[in-house]
């Protein structure tokens, strides 16, 4: 008889991404924040023990597709940056 494997609270969600020059990055998703009407993913690069994240612009496609896109506005990427420090303040540790 098999027994069911319990996953930890904490599952970790990899997303595989494709870059501009078709090279597939495996993200780990972190969180989906909304700011000023829009959504955005932020993520950290799967393979990257440094820390950093990734901001991204989720743009609807239809019902089932979306596309992420570079947020080029700095002002925008220091505000979700913010939403997200403040969301996980005691939770992470945030070096500016």
């Amino acid at each position: 008889m098999e027994t069911e494997k319990q996953l930890p609270e904490e599952e970790v969600s990899i997303l595989t991404l494709t870059d501009e020059n078709g090279q597939d990055v495996d993200f780990e998703y972190l969180d989906c924040l909304e700011y000023q009407g829009k959504e955005y993913l932020v993520l950290a690069p799967a393979e990257d023990e440094s820390g950093e994240i990734v901001i991204l612009e989720v743009q609807p496609v239809d019902e089932e597709n979306e596309n992420y896109l570079a947020v080029e506005d700095e002002a925008v990427l220091d505000a979700v940056y913010d939403i997200f420090k403040e969301k996980y303040k005691d939770i992470l540790t945030f070096e500016d």
